[in-house]
C-alpha cells in the first residue's frame, strides 16, 4: 500500500510533475546539459550511457513537465531549457530557506549567549582565584 502521507501535495497537478520530472538524477543531467543552450536530441543522448530510447523517455517526461522545450530544425528535434517551471520549485523550497534561517539565526543567539556566559564565569573565577592566595596586612 502506498503511504499517501509522503505523495500527498497540495500543489497543483503541474507542479507534481515538475517535481517528479526533477527526481530522476538523469533528467536534472540533461537539465543541467540544456543550460548552455538548446541541443539536438542525438547529441544530448550522446552525453549519457544510456539508449537513446531511454534518453528519448527522459525528454518526453520533461517535456511533458513543460521544463524543455522542443522545436525541428531540418531533421533534428532540438531541444531548449524552459526554466519557468522552475520557480514553482523555487517558491517550494523558499518556505524550507525561511524555516533554515530563522533556526541557524536562534542557534546563533544561544552559542553567543553561551559564549557570553561562558566568558563571564571565567572572569568571575579568574578574579576569585587572584583575590583567594591574597591576606590583608595589619598594620
Amino acid at each position: 500500500m502506498r503511504d499517501h502521507s509522503v505523495t500527498h501535495s497540495t500543489g497543483s497537478p503541474g507542479r507534481e510533475i515538475t517535481f517528479q520530472a526533477l527526481a530522476d538524477p538523469t533528467r536534472r543531467a540533461v537539465l543541467d546539459l540544456l543550460r548552455r543552450g538548446g541541443q539536438p536530441a542525438g547529441q544530448i543522448a550522446n552525453a549519457f550511457p544510456v539508449s537513446r530510447p531511454a534518453i528519448s523517455k527522459h525528454l518526453r517526461l520533461l517535456r511533458r513537465a513543460h521544463l524543455v522545450r522542443e522545436h525541428r530544425e531540418g531533421r533534428h528535434r532540438v531541444y531548449q531549457l524552459n526554466p519557468e517551471p522552475l520557480r514553482t520549485v523555487d517558491s517550494w523550497i523558499d518556505q524550507y530557506r525561511v524555516f533554515w534561517a530563522t533556526r541557524l539565526n536562534n542557534l546563533k543567539a544561544f552559542v553567543e549567549a553561551e559564549h557570553a556566559r561562558e566568558n563571564e564565569d571565567a572572569r568571575r573565577h579568574k578574579g576569585r582565584s587572584k583575590n583567594a592566595g591574597h591576606v590583608p596586612r595589619n598594620i
